[in-house]
């Protein structure tokens, strides 16, 4: 089944959907579980319109762990929030290509704590079952799971303030997992941690995704994170966001966060995708400052 996340776009914005003849980049279209079409977002501010994604093209393979970097303000985020459906896009299409009715199409996990603070850990990671009104049995077995896979058994009656934030985020990795979605969407979700907890968060997360095979789309400012977690990373260009590079990461699954970086290979991608990006941060800066166009 096909979900249309854009569906009403016509009658929203007045702009005409995508063709559908024209196949997206990054995957063999068949095999897509997003395809992006022509995309573009604006937003009135001031008075004036930001055009903050420019005709955005890009297929997204079932399965695989995805990866978007870029600079300040390309468009990141707003992208993320599209494919949730938080934000309406402008013109252009979404499609998502969903298997199963019973269950939600995503799930996000933030930056910053987005777990209920009045609920135990319990709670908060069974909360999306239990709004979907699952049996209490496969509440319980579906929450222990995942719990015990993040660490947080021990603490599956303490409530957030008696959390560190890489506690936190764990409880939004078992919510998230436990909920069962289709598509997992998360914005920066280690950027507030310590190295320490991101790195072993990190292989949390991996060891999570091979059992589960999720389709994923992570967003990081991290190079580092972006080749040690996906399949392909994709970088966007400064504002108004375009895709520039797609780049496959060769690493065979499933990996050793640690050992994977002693690995002459993992500095040359890390390099180049870095070689890609510094010309988008640096027009970025340019932007922001007012001292010249975010594109040459």
């Amino acid at each position: 089944m096909t979900n249309l996340v854009n569906e009403s776009i016509e009658s929203v914005t007045g702009a005409p959907k995508a063709m559908l003849s024209t196949p997206g980049l990054g995957t063999n279209s068949r095999d897509a579980k997003i395809r992006i079409q022509d995309l573009t977002k604006t937003f009135d501010s001031r008075g004036k319109t930001i055009q903050a994604i420019d005709t955005l093209n890009l297929d997204i393979a079932a399965g695989s762990f995805f990866v978007i970097v870029g600079p300040s303000g390309c468009g990141k985020t707003t992208l993320l929030r599209m494919l949730a459906g938080l934000e309406k896009p402008s013109s252009g299409r979404i499609e998502i290509d969903q298997d199963q009715t019973d269950r939600p199409t995503n799930s996000m996990i933030f930056q910053g704590d987005s777990i209920f603070p009045w609920m135990t850990v319990w709670r908060n990671a069974a909360y999306g079952l239990q709004m979907r009104g699952v049996p209490k049995e496969q509440i319980r077995d579906t929450v222990g799971y995942y719990l015990d896979k993040t660490g947080l058994t021990p603490f599956a009656n303490s409530y957030p303030h008696q959390l560190s934030g890489g506690m936190r985020q764990r409880v939004s990795i078992a919510r998230a997992f436990s909920n069962d979605p289709e598509i997992l969407l998360m914005d920066e979700p280690f950027s507030a941690l310590d190295e320490q907890n991101k790195t072993l968060l990190q292989g949390e997360l991996l060891k999570i995704w091979d059992e589960t095979k999720k389709t994923v789309v992570f967003i990081t400012h991290s190079v580092d994170e972006a080749v040690t977690l996906g399949d392909r990373v994709m970088i966007m260009s400064s504002r108004p966001g375009q895709v520039k590079d797609l780049i496959d990461i060769p690493f065979e699954r499933p990996r050793d966060v640690l050992h994977l970086r002693k690995e002459p290979e993992y500095g040359e991608i890390v390099y180049r995708i870095w070689g890609s990006l510094r010309a988008e941060v640096d027009a970025a800066a340019r932007l922001q400052s007012g001292n010249g166009r975010g594109k040459k």
